[in-house]
Protein backbone atom coordinates (compact mmCIF):
# COMPACT_ATOMS: atom_id res chain seq x y z
CA UNK A 1 0.00 0.00 0.00
CA UNK A 2 1.28 3.31 -0.60
CA UNK A 3 0.91 6.12 1.78
CA UNK A 4 0.87 9.75 0.40
CA UNK A 5 2.90 11.11 3.19
CA UNK A 6 5.25 8.19 3.42
CA UNK A 7 8.59 9.83 3.31
CA UNK A 8 11.03 8.52 0.73
CA UNK A 9 14.37 9.15 2.31
CA UNK A 10 13.03 7.91 5.44
CA UNK A 11 11.81 4.55 4.62
CA UNK A 12 15.06 4.28 2.65
CA UNK A 13 17.57 5.03 4.79
CA UNK A 14 15.25 2.35 7.74
CA UNK A 15 16.46 -0.19 5.12
CA UNK A 16 19.56 1.05 5.39
CA UNK A 17 20.23 0.46 8.74
CA UNK A 18 17.83 -2.93 8.31
CA UNK A 19 20.25 -4.35 6.31
CA UNK A 20 23.25 -2.85 8.56
CA UNK A 21 21.56 -4.47 11.50
CA UNK A 22 21.33 -8.20 10.00
CA UNK A 23 25.54 -8.00 8.85
CA UNK A 24 26.32 -7.03 12.09
CA UNK A 25 29.08 -9.47 13.21
CA UNK A 26 27.70 -10.47 16.20
CA UNK A 27 23.88 -9.66 16.75
CA UNK A 28 23.09 -9.83 12.97
CA UNK A 29 21.45 -13.05 10.95
CA UNK A 30 24.23 -16.10 10.65
CA UNK A 31 23.09 -16.56 6.73
CA UNK A 32 23.23 -12.44 5.91
CA UNK A 33 26.85 -11.83 7.50
CA UNK A 34 28.04 -14.83 5.30
CA UNK A 35 27.37 -13.84 1.92
CA UNK A 36 29.87 -11.64 -0.29
CA UNK A 37 29.21 -10.17 -3.60
CA UNK A 38 29.78 -13.32 -5.45
CA UNK A 39 27.25 -14.90 -3.52
CA UNK A 40 24.32 -12.33 -3.78
CA UNK A 41 24.72 -11.21 -7.46
CA UNK A 42 22.95 -14.08 -8.67
CA UNK A 43 20.05 -13.00 -6.43
CA UNK A 44 20.30 -9.38 -8.38
CA UNK A 45 20.02 -10.88 -11.34
CA UNK A 46 16.91 -13.02 -10.23
CA UNK A 47 14.66 -10.26 -8.76
CA UNK A 48 15.71 -8.21 -11.78
CA UNK A 49 13.82 -10.88 -13.76
CA UNK A 50 11.12 -10.92 -11.06
CA UNK A 51 10.35 -7.04 -11.52
CA UNK A 52 10.14 -7.94 -15.48
CA UNK A 53 7.68 -11.12 -15.17
CA UNK A 54 5.49 -8.98 -12.78
CA UNK A 55 5.79 -5.95 -15.56
CA UNK A 56 4.66 -8.69 -18.20
CA UNK A 57 2.42 -10.04 -16.30
CA UNK A 58 0.40 -6.68 -15.33
CA UNK A 59 0.62 -8.08 -12.07
CA UNK A 60 0.90 -3.84 -10.40
CA UNK A 61 -0.21 -4.92 -7.09
CA UNK A 62 3.06 -7.67 -6.78
CA UNK A 63 5.69 -4.39 -8.65
CA UNK A 64 5.94 -2.83 -5.28
CA UNK A 65 7.40 -5.94 -3.58
CA UNK A 66 9.14 -7.52 -6.44
CA UNK A 67 11.04 -3.67 -6.61
CA UNK A 68 11.31 -3.23 -3.34
CA UNK A 69 13.36 -6.89 -3.24
CA UNK A 70 15.41 -4.74 -6.40
CA UNK A 71 16.19 -2.51 -4.41
CA UNK A 72 17.02 -4.77 -1.69
CA UNK A 73 19.95 -5.87 -3.41
CA UNK A 74 21.36 -2.68 -4.08
CA UNK A 75 21.44 -1.75 -0.04
CA UNK A 76 23.13 -5.25 0.42
CA UNK A 77 25.64 -5.07 -1.84
CA UNK A 78 26.42 -1.38 -0.69
CA UNK A 79 26.71 -2.28 3.09
CA UNK A 80 28.89 -5.30 2.33
CA UNK A 81 31.02 -2.29 0.15
CA UNK A 82 30.86 0.05 3.14
CA UNK A 83 31.99 -2.36 5.35
CA UNK A 84 35.12 -3.34 3.30
CA UNK A 85 35.46 0.52 3.10
CA UNK A 86 35.38 0.85 -0.24
CA UNK A 87 32.03 2.70 -1.12
CA UNK A 88 28.42 3.30 0.53
CA UNK A 89 24.46 3.48 -0.72
CA UNK A 90 24.95 7.71 -1.04
CA UNK A 91 27.64 7.17 -3.13
CA UNK A 92 25.66 4.84 -5.78
CA UNK A 93 22.79 7.35 -5.47
CA UNK A 94 25.21 9.89 -5.73
CA UNK A 95 26.93 8.00 -8.90
CA UNK A 96 23.92 7.52 -10.57
CA UNK A 97 22.25 10.89 -10.01
CA UNK A 98 25.36 12.65 -11.69
CA UNK A 99 25.31 10.36 -14.50
CA UNK A 100 21.44 11.12 -15.22
CA UNK A 101 22.42 14.54 -15.45
CA UNK A 102 25.84 14.37 -17.33
CA UNK A 103 23.47 12.48 -20.03
CA UNK A 104 20.59 14.61 -20.44
CA UNK A 105 22.43 18.20 -21.17
CA UNK A 106 19.17 19.05 -23.10
CA UNK A 107 17.34 18.84 -19.67
CA UNK A 108 20.01 19.58 -17.04
CA UNK A 109 22.25 22.19 -19.15
CA UNK A 110 22.26 24.48 -21.98
CA UNK A 111 21.32 22.39 -24.88
CA UNK A 112 18.32 22.69 -26.40
CA UNK A 113 15.22 20.20 -26.34
CA UNK A 114 14.31 20.48 -29.81
CA UNK A 115 15.67 17.58 -31.29
CA UNK A 116 14.53 14.69 -33.17
CA UNK A 117 14.43 11.43 -31.38
CA UNK A 118 17.10 10.27 -33.81
CA UNK A 119 19.19 13.04 -33.14
CA UNK A 120 18.75 12.52 -29.16
CA UNK A 121 19.95 8.75 -29.85
CA UNK A 122 22.68 9.73 -31.79
CA UNK A 123 24.00 12.34 -28.56
CA UNK A 124 23.36 10.09 -25.90
CA UNK A 125 25.74 7.61 -27.56
CA UNK A 126 28.53 10.37 -28.05
CA UNK A 127 27.89 11.02 -24.61
CA UNK A 128 28.02 7.56 -23.69
CA UNK A 129 31.05 7.25 -25.52
CA UNK A 130 33.12 10.21 -23.68
CA UNK A 131 31.65 8.48 -20.39
CA UNK A 132 33.87 4.41 -21.88
CA UNK A 133 36.79 6.59 -22.96
CA UNK A 134 37.21 8.00 -19.52
CA UNK A 135 37.19 4.28 -18.35
CA UNK A 136 39.86 3.24 -20.77
CA UNK A 137 36.94 1.31 -22.75
CA UNK A 138 38.70 1.65 -26.10
CA UNK A 139 36.87 -1.12 -28.15
CA UNK A 140 33.17 -0.77 -29.62
CA UNK A 141 32.49 -4.00 -27.90
CA UNK A 142 33.89 -2.65 -24.82
CA UNK A 143 31.48 -2.43 -21.57
CA UNK A 144 28.95 -4.94 -22.75
CA UNK A 145 28.45 -6.48 -19.50
CA UNK A 146 28.91 -10.30 -19.24
CA UNK A 147 26.81 -10.80 -16.92
CA UNK A 148 23.29 -9.98 -18.96
CA UNK A 149 21.24 -12.66 -20.15
CA UNK A 150 22.56 -13.96 -23.24
CA UNK A 151 20.14 -13.05 -26.02
CA UNK A 152 20.16 -9.04 -24.33
CA UNK A 153 24.08 -9.09 -24.56
CA UNK A 154 23.62 -10.34 -28.33
CA UNK A 155 21.74 -7.77 -28.88
CA UNK A 156 23.60 -4.98 -27.26
CA UNK A 157 27.33 -6.58 -28.92
CA UNK A 158 25.36 -6.26 -32.53
CA UNK A 159 23.99 -2.68 -31.80
CA UNK A 160 27.36 -1.63 -31.16
CA UNK A 161 28.70 -3.14 -33.81
CA UNK A 162 26.17 -1.66 -35.95
CA UNK A 163 26.82 1.92 -34.78
CA UNK A 164 30.29 1.96 -36.92
CA UNK A 165 28.31 0.36 -39.50
CA UNK A 166 29.15 -3.29 -38.90
CA UNK A 167 25.50 -4.71 -40.06
CA UNK A 168 23.05 -6.62 -42.66
CA UNK A 169 21.21 -3.69 -44.92
CA UNK A 170 17.73 -5.31 -43.20
CA UNK A 171 15.70 -7.74 -42.25
CA UNK A 172 16.24 -10.17 -45.60
CA UNK A 173 19.73 -10.80 -45.27
CA UNK A 174 19.31 -11.75 -41.55
CA UNK A 175 17.48 -14.31 -43.15
CA UNK A 176 18.92 -15.49 -45.27
CA UNK A 177 22.23 -16.24 -43.00
CA UNK A 178 19.57 -18.07 -40.69
CA UNK A 179 19.06 -20.17 -43.49
CA UNK A 180 22.81 -20.68 -43.66
CA UNK A 181 23.12 -21.23 -40.47
CA UNK A 182 20.61 -23.24 -39.80
CA UNK A 183 22.49 -25.91 -43.02
CA UNK A 184 25.73 -25.60 -40.83
CA UNK A 185 23.99 -27.14 -37.94
CA UNK A 186 22.44 -29.71 -39.32
CA UNK A 187 25.62 -30.63 -41.29
CA UNK A 188 27.39 -30.58 -37.69
CA UNK A 189 24.62 -32.79 -36.43
CA UNK A 190 25.28 -35.21 -39.05
CA UNK A 191 29.02 -35.15 -39.36
CA UNK A 192 30.95 -33.01 -36.17
CA UNK A 193 31.28 -33.62 -32.50
CA UNK A 194 29.27 -32.27 -29.51
CA UNK A 195 31.61 -29.11 -29.47
CA UNK A 196 30.64 -28.02 -33.02
CA UNK A 197 27.03 -28.51 -32.90
CA UNK A 198 27.04 -26.29 -29.60
CA UNK A 199 28.98 -23.83 -31.71
CA UNK A 200 26.80 -24.33 -34.62
CA UNK A 201 23.63 -23.80 -32.49
CA UNK A 202 24.87 -20.78 -30.95
CA UNK A 203 25.84 -19.16 -34.24
CA UNK A 204 22.08 -19.55 -35.15
CA UNK A 205 20.73 -18.09 -31.48
CA UNK A 206 23.20 -15.51 -32.35
CA UNK A 207 21.66 -14.89 -35.98
CA UNK A 208 18.45 -15.18 -34.06
CA UNK A 209 18.80 -12.42 -32.11
CA UNK A 210 20.13 -10.04 -34.82
CA UNK A 211 17.03 -10.59 -36.61
CA UNK A 212 14.70 -9.68 -33.32
CA UNK A 213 17.07 -6.38 -33.21
CA UNK A 214 16.02 -5.59 -36.93
CA UNK A 215 12.46 -6.69 -36.28
CA UNK A 216 12.70 -4.02 -33.57
CA UNK A 217 11.71 -6.73 -31.36
CA UNK A 218 13.24 -7.74 -27.35
CA UNK A 219 14.34 -11.36 -27.91
CA UNK A 220 14.09 -11.95 -24.06
CA UNK A 221 10.67 -10.56 -23.85
CA UNK A 222 9.53 -12.78 -26.61
CA UNK A 223 10.77 -15.86 -25.38
CA UNK A 224 9.70 -15.36 -21.78
CA UNK A 225 5.98 -14.82 -23.48
CA UNK A 226 6.58 -17.87 -25.83
CA UNK A 227 7.55 -19.80 -22.14
CA UNK A 228 4.14 -18.18 -20.83
CA UNK A 229 2.49 -19.78 -23.54
CA UNK A 230 3.50 -23.41 -23.57
CA UNK A 231 3.13 -23.31 -19.72
CA UNK A 232 -0.74 -22.21 -20.10
CA UNK A 233 -1.25 -24.35 -22.82
CA UNK A 234 0.09 -27.10 -21.22
CA UNK A 235 -1.05 -26.68 -17.84
CA UNK A 236 -4.77 -27.27 -20.16
CA UNK A 237 -3.35 -30.60 -21.42
CA UNK A 238 -2.96 -31.60 -18.18
CA UNK A 239 -6.18 -30.24 -16.66
CA UNK A 240 -8.40 -32.20 -19.75
CA UNK A 241 -6.36 -35.28 -18.98
CA UNK A 242 -7.26 -34.55 -15.21
CA UNK A 243 -10.95 -34.69 -15.67
CA UNK A 244 -10.68 -38.59 -16.97
CA UNK A 245 -8.13 -39.29 -13.51
CA UNK A 246 -5.35 -39.33 -15.83
CA UNK A 247 -1.84 -37.65 -16.14
CA UNK A 248 0.34 -36.86 -18.95
CA UNK A 249 2.52 -39.66 -18.72
CA UNK A 250 -0.42 -41.83 -19.00
CA UNK A 251 -1.29 -40.37 -22.36
CA UNK A 252 0.68 -40.41 -25.72
CA UNK A 253 1.99 -37.82 -27.70
CA UNK A 254 -0.32 -37.77 -30.47
CA UNK A 255 -3.48 -37.14 -27.86
CA UNK A 256 -1.37 -34.69 -26.15
CA UNK A 257 -1.14 -32.95 -29.75
CA UNK A 258 -4.92 -33.27 -29.83
CA UNK A 259 -5.45 -31.47 -26.79
CA UNK A 260 -2.82 -28.88 -27.17
CA UNK A 261 -4.31 -27.85 -30.46
CA UNK A 262 -7.83 -27.62 -28.62
CA UNK A 263 -6.45 -25.59 -26.25
CA UNK A 264 -4.79 -22.84 -29.10
CA UNK A 265 -7.78 -22.92 -30.40
CA UNK A 266 -9.48 -22.28 -27.56
CA UNK A 267 -6.89 -18.94 -27.29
Amino acid sequence: MTEANRDAGAEIARLIDIMAQLRDPKTGCPWDIEQDFASIAPYTIEEAHEVADAIDRQAWGELPGELGDLLLQVVFHAQMAREAGMFDFADCAAAVSDKLVFRHPHIFGNESRDKSAEQQVKDWEAIKAVERADKAERGTLDGVALGLPALTRAVKLQNRAARVGFDWPGPADVLDKIVEETAELVEARDTLGPEALEEEFGDLMFVMANLARHLKIDPEQALRRANAKFTRRFGAIEAALAEQGRRPEDSDLAEMDRLWDQAKAAE
